[in-house]
């Protein structure tokens, strides 16, 4: 698949198949299971606390995966990359739907973890090379915003499934769209940049990229961790402090699903301002907006308080979609660039898995207003410091 030189020939409906339809059926898989897999773990005997420990079990499957990830891309490609992660998950999803006991449901779902990896870090990769770098940004945040509508519908689907035939209907509904992911991604031809033929010599190791790149990695890369701890507390304080409020859980519902629908709506028009104006315009705002609203949080006293700033929350969030992904993408060098996509993915989930754990630590030690106020101020912070150090207009990327 050729691009073309000329950037305002591209256009992203022309490579929207290849590089948004295996995300859209991942994404659906995913979030079909995502709501099942405590209630499974419940099921096998866990404790609440374990059932809590089992689901986080994809997250470091994701993370100690990134870094192999991104070897296995750069040996095999983005295709037999993603065809390998559909397998793979469907592999965890058959321990997870069939398991006779907790460990083999806990080995199952580090493995989902660990299959997310590849096939992500193939995507970022792939789009990186298709999309010409003045459009970029409009590409990872649709990117972003269509594993978002797949982890939205997913649990509708599976609701719907599980009505019918019992909770193991989310791990089928799971299985067939994972695999039609897979499957589209073996019908896809394997990408030919447009950027030319890679560079001639020997691939760059992932400790020599650390090192000619730890500046950028001590610097926008704490940005980073600090985006990735903010996103991912964000999605249980909403739960928690409506908890915390007496609201009945239907009402929590409606209000993170609302959130989550704003989340979804505003992802390409941010990348376009980013493409346009520079990531700045959006990295600075995104972060500020998502500060403010946890810090407000704790001052609201009822569902409908609550409500606005969980939808200032989402909409935060939802402009900065793709945001990670699209700085990633610009520092990215050509020659060695899957390798420097784990690392920068690699980042972005130590920040993931630190963020719930600060949050609940805070909790334990203080209150959940103060552990929702410091993940605030973990926000204002991520502004700071990518309103500092990422450049205000688009930067020249090692990758054009």
């Amino acid at each position: 698949m050729n691009k073309s030189a000329n950037p305002g020939d591209f256009s992203l409906w022309s490579i929207a198949v290849p590089a948004f339809g295996p995300s859209l059926l991942f994404g659906i898989g995913e979030g079909a299971i995502l709501p099942i897999i405590p209630l499974s773990a419940r099921d096998l005997g866990s404790s609440l606390a374990g059932a809590a420990l089992v689901v986080a079990l994809i997250g470091i499957g994701s993370l100690v995966s990134n870094i192999p990830a991104s070897l296995m891309t750069a040996k095999f490609g983005e295709r037999l990359s993603m065809m390998g992660a559909a397998g793979l998950s469907l592999i965890a999803l058959m321990l997870c739907g069939f398991s006779p006991n907790l460990l083999v449901f806990g080995a199952g779902v580090f493995l989902i973890g660990a299959a997310a990896a590849v096939f992500n870090l193939a995507r970022q990769s792939y789009l990186t090379e298709a999309v010409p770098p003045l459009m970029r940004a409009r590409a990872m945040s649709t990117l972003g915003g269509v594993g978002r509508i797949g982890l939205f519908a997913g649990p509708f689907i599976g609701a719907l499934v599980i009505h019918l035939v019992g909770l193991q209907g989310a791990y089928w509904v799971a299985a067939v769209a994972i695999g039609a992911a897979g499957v589209l991604a073996w019908w896809l031809p394997d990408l030919v940049s447009g950027n030319g033929p890679a560079p001639k010599g020997p691939m760059p190791t992932v400790r020599s990229l650390i090192i000619a790149n730890r500046r950028l990695f001590l610097t926008i890369g704490i940005g980073v961790i600090l985006v990735s701890a903010v996103r991912s507390a964000r999605q249980v304080v909403v739960p928690l402090w409506a908890d915390n409020l007496g609201l009945d859980p239907a009402a929590t519902s409606l209000i993170y699903g609302l959130s989550g629908a704003i989340d979804m709506l505003v992802f390409y028009p941010a990348g376009k301002v980013m493409d346009k104006k520079g990531r700045n315009w959006v990295a600075v705002p995104s972060m500020t907006l998502m500060g403010i609203a946890l810090l407000l949080m704790p001052l609201t006293t009822g569902a409908g308080s609550l409500l606005l700033v969980a939808l200032l929350i989402g909409f935060g969030n939802g402009i900065g979609s793709g945001m990670i992904m699209t700085l990633g993408a610009d520092y990215s060098p050509r020659h060695g660039r899957a390798q420097f996509l784990g690392i920068w993915r690699f980042l972005s989930d130590c920040g993931g898995s630190s963020g719930p754990a600060i949050l609940a630590g805070l909790t334990a030690v203080v209150s959940l207003s103060f552990g929702i106020a410091a993940t605030g101020i973990l926000g204002l912070a991520a502004a700071a410091v990518l309103g500092y150090w990422v450049p205000r207009s688009r930067p020249a990327t090692p990758g054009q």
